[in-house]
């Protein structure tokens, strides 16, 4: 059998269990099952051997078992990265992707506002320059809470080669996994921390401040889960997913907890649940933040919030 009759047949497999994008996903299955790319599939359309097609088969039959594809060929990509992903660390989405998007634009802005600010200031009293807070390094300092794979503090230390980035996760699992993707990225300039949330902060880099935190924390309601789709529910880490009751847990802890962490004019920064920009916009303020902003994703939903810090 050669390569297109299998992409057929592994098509109609996928087909039949439910699996939308059957074609493609047949098709990146042959590529990855004989290491080929598309054109050398189409245009050389090569023979299988038995070893090969048994490969080809136990990888689709995991997929049809609702297995997420991202696993099967270990890996996704995520704006220019590609990133290692497989059980036990969740797969980074597009509404991701468009956040960090966001966030490199707003820290050029603030990069250009800083290095303004501080020629200001240089003429009054070197006590008000923010990039020498204490805990400050005259740099530009970076945190991602539930780093998981690394997308975001990997995506942000690449296009900012000059910063500092941290990422902290309590799972080891995904911890493995960001240490990994900043190898295979060559991305040198960010550290990954094990525990919840700020807990490794006091313990590996006291009384350091930051002046842009950013987070995509579980915010899916815990009675929701059940109803996800089969690759999510049934493989995809449910401490990565699972927000509380409401999904507004993280939000809850965070937001009060990185007044402590953040600089003066820092800025926090999240992923936001379907129909949660108005609580955590509310909570944000509570708190005393200031300048609160909501963005929509690609399908109208608001799906990223972000506020200052003033001191």
């Amino acid at each position: 059998m050669n390569a297109i009759e299998k992409l057929r047949e592994i098509s109609e497999t996928l087909t039949h269990s439910g699996i939308e994008a059957a074609g493609k996903e047949a098709g990146l299955l042959i590529m990855k099952g004989l290491n080929i790319d598309m054109a050398g599939l189409y245009r050389d359309n090569p023979e299988l051997d038995d070893r090969q097609n048994k490969i080809i088969e136990e990888m689709a039959g995991r997929r049809s078992r609702r297995e997420p594809l991202q696993y099967i060929v270990g890996c996704t990509y995520f704006l220019s990265l590609k990133l290692l992903v497989g059980n036990g660390v969740l797969i980074p989405r597009p509404e991701t992707e468009l956040m960090a998007e966001y966030a490199v634009g707003i820290i050029r802005t603030q990069n250009s506002e800083l290095r303004t600010q501080i020629l200001k200031q240089e003429q009054r009293s070197a006590m008000l320059f923010p990039t020498l807070e204490k805990g400050g390094k005259g740099g530009f300092e970076i945190l991602d809470l539930c780093t998981g794979s690394g997308c975001l503090a990997l995506a942000l230390a690449g296009e900012f080669p000059d910063a500092q980035v941290y990422g902290t996760d309590i799972s080891e699992t995904a911890l493995s996994y960001s240490e990994k993707n900043a190898d295979i990225n060559e991305i040198k300039n960010v550290t990954f921390l094990k525990g919840h949330l700020f807990e490794p902060l006091d313990t590996e880099i006291p009384e350091q401040l930051f002046d842009f935190i950013i987070s995509n924390p579980p915010y899916i309601r815990t009675d929701d889960i059940k109803g996800l789709q089969p690759e999510v529910r049934d493989w995809e880490p449910v401490g990565a997913l699972d927000g509380g009751q409401d999904g507004l847990d993280y939000y809850r802890e965070i937001i009060p907890a990185a007044r402590r962490f953040l600089k003066h004019r820092g800025m926090l920064m999240f992923e936001l649940g379907a129909g949660c920009a108005n609580h955590v916009a509310y909570m944000m303020n509570e708190a005393g933040y200031t300048d609160v902003k909501v963005r929509k994703d690609y399908a109208g939903i608001e799906r990223i919030i972000h506020a200052r810090w003033i001191k």
